[in-house]
């Protein structure tokens, strides 16, 4: 949700994507670690000819986007084939909103990843989800493809989030 406050502060980009690797393939040793963590960096756009001593720095020398990117690199360096992303564009500008997204999509398609997506932005979720649930109050008030959802809805509640979001910005059908 926030690429500013999710990464430690105190480890370098080379631990904090390795970190999960210590949980999830301890068998790896410390070569076949970094590899690992070059590669899933390299994955989301960032290496060591962008980003000279890039394993060497901290978190709040980069940028918000490529916070981000880094977040979704420790992810990716278990090789999971599901993630869960919680407001994965709330705490970027629109533009750098677009590259996360579009990235998110390369990599569904090249992995064949699943994304479990929260979000409260209808333009993500017109951007990311195939399959949709509407919660209220901690209960599914309505579910379906994403098409069917945002053309037809069948709950109040959810032509409410609609039209909501429609007066903040144009809707964009996939």
């Amino acid at each position: 949700q926030d690429p500013f406050s999710s990464l430690s502060p105190r480890m370098t980009v080379e631990q904090v994507v390795a970190e999960g690797l210590r949980v999830h393939a301890p068998e790896l040793n410390p070569l076949e670690q970094q590899i690992r963590v070059l590669a899933a960096l390299q994955e989301v756009g960032m290496d060591e000819a962008q980003f000279p001593g890039l394993l060497a720095r901290y978190p709040h020398e980069f940028s918000g986007g490529q916070r981000q990117r880094l977040a979704i690199a420790r992810a990716l360096v278990v090789q999971p084939r599901i993630l869960v992303l919680d407001e994965p564009t709330s705490a970027l500008d629109v533009s750098i909103q677009k590259q996360v997204l579009d990235l998110l999509q390369r990599l569904q398609r090249e992995r064949g990843l699943s994304y479990l997506l929260i979000t409260h932005d209808i333009e993500v979720i017109q951007a990311m989800a195939h399959h949709v649930l509407v919660l209220k109050d901690g209960q599914v008030v309505e579910s379906g493809p994403i098409d069917e959802i945002t053309r037809q809805p069948q709950s109040d509640y959810t032509r409410t989030l609609l039209a909501a979001s429609s007066q903040g910005s144009a809707l964009h059908p996939r």
